[in-house]
């Protein structure tokens, strides 16, 4: 079950995903309500002036963000949630404490361990915290701290951008930030704080690389190109999705006097698959890595690990958990993550959107494979052209433009190119069409008034 948006949850009754909470409650209060949610499915907490659901206008917005901040920190372990928004619900101010769904660990507050049911916090009778201690597995790989390592192995312009681009009052103090987001015990870096933003990633985590290569054909061949890339993970994905956008297929064609251009995957989709497998691999996992291959008709994307906690292949699109839950909220507090554990729905929306057919996932030996479909080639599309090889030697659009117009009508003249486009002077029109011959790819034929080009 999702929830409203943020701006109707206020108006919503409590239940077993939404829970109601007073500024001047203590923070160990909130948190036995954030834990409880935590515990169940996730949900939200609305904070207000007033009582229960006896919404009244905040006090001081800054004043309750720290008291919700505070109290999911004071779960054990803290509580890694996203930063808490405020609302304007019938002109008064609240504040919406999201508490993501699919957490890897079992919380408590002060030793006891609760769990929402109904719109109440209950205590885990033994035997139901076995069974959820035995379902979240509670490995934390996240939170251990790698022997040896200081601050002084984070990167503190990172660390900085970071916290700038979450802003106050949770960026207001990098270090207390990353304690937040799971990233520092007692001023010491965990996993997830070297792999986000460790100087040396390679040093600490070999395992972390992204190996990204690229085949002309439908299968593995002699030729091909590859890149590595092993960075703090934010700046990994970054580089990954410009080399893919850089080596996806691009064509357009022409219809009539207008261009249709396609791309041979929905981008938004390379980044949901590129995004999910760097979020939610299995890190421990040493001596494999992020392996992503783009065929000609499909992009494969592999990450090391089987399916996390309860998840399965037939219930990959309803059921949410998440292997590394620090790790995630760094990624969506970045704008890496839209929503957090909803990335296959949207990877299928954008495939549908594309006209391509459903993602495929596979479970291996070891890992998890995604496969996205991608558009035919370039010969079997009614006029299509794969415009990839022009793009990357440089030409501008008009040039691109006039050589889909060539491919469509034969042959294009000066006036042709000024008619598709009238607002740039004759002697640019002249210097575009001068460089494609120069660069061999139109024949100039004639002379004068005369003179027309042609694909050489």
């Amino acid at each position: 079950m999702e929830l409203p948006s943020l701006a109707d949850l206020p108006g919503q009754p409590p239940g077993p995903r939404l829970a109601f909470a007073s500024d001047r409650q203590r923070a160990d209060e909130i948190a036995e309500t954030l834990a409880a949610l935590a515990n169940a499915h996730g949900g939200a907490l609305i904070m207000s002036g007033g009582r229960g659901t006896q919404l009244a206008p905040l006090r001081d917005p800054v004043a309750a963000t720290e008291l919700a901040l505070a109290a999911a920190l004071s779960c054990a372990p803290p509580l890694i949630i996203p930063l808490p928004q405020v609302v304007v619900y019938q002109e008064m101010p609240v504040l919406v404490v999201e508490v993501p769904a699919g957490l890897p660990y079992v919380y408590a507050v002060n030793g006891r361990y609760l769990r929402r049911e109904g719109a109440a916090n209950q205590p885990l009778a033994p035997a139901a915290l076995y069974r959820l201690l035995s379902e979240r597995a509670d490995l934390g790989w996240e939170r251990q701290l790698p022997p040896g390592v200081s601050l002084a192995d984070l990167d503190i312009d990172l660390i900085t951008a970071y916290a700038r681009r979450v802003g106050p009052p949770a960026g207001d103090d990098p270090l207390a930030l990353l304690t937040r987001r799971g990233c520092l015990i007692d001023g010491v870096p965990t996993n997830a704080g070297l792999i986000l933003f460790g100087r040396d990633v390679a040093a600490h985590f070999p395992q972390a690389e992204i190996t990204l290569v690229r085949y002309r054909g439908r299968e593995p061949d002699d030729v091909f190109e590859r890149e590595d890339i092993c960075a703090p993970l934010p700046e990994a994905i970054r580089r990954a999705e410009r080399w893919l956008n850089e080596h996806m297929r691009k064509g357009s064609r022409m219809v009539g006097l207008e261009r249709e251009d396609w791309i041979q995957f929905p981008p938004g989709a390379v980044r949901e698959a590129l995004v999910n497998a760097a979020a939610h691999r299995d890190y421990a996992a040493r001596g494999d890595r992020i392996r992503i291959t783009l065929f000609s008709n499909r992009l494969e994307v592999y990450s090391p690990g089987r399916l996390p906690g309860h998840v399965t292949l037939d219930n990959i699109r309803a059921e949410r958990f998440s292997r590394n839950p620090a790790i995630v909220q760094v990624l969506a507090d970045l704008g890496l993550v839209e929503r957090l554990g909803y990335g296959i729905d949207r990877m299928l929306r954008q495939l549908a959107a594309a006209g391509l057919p459903p993602a495929t996932f596979r479970e291996t030996a070891a890992g998890f494979l995604v496969i996205l479909p991608g558009q035919p080639m370039a010969e079997e599309l009614p006029g299509g052209v794969d415009t990839t090889a022009w793009r990357r030697m440089g030409l501008n659009e008009r040039q691109i433009n006039a050589l889909l117009f060539v491919v469509e009508q034969q042959r294009i003249t000066n006036r042709d190119l000024q008619d598709l486009y009238p607002d740039v002077s004759a002697e640019t029109i002249r210097r575009d069409l001068s460089d494609l011959v120069h660069r061999g790819l139109l024949l100039k034929v004639g002379d004068k008034r005369a003179t027309y080009y042609i694909l050489k």
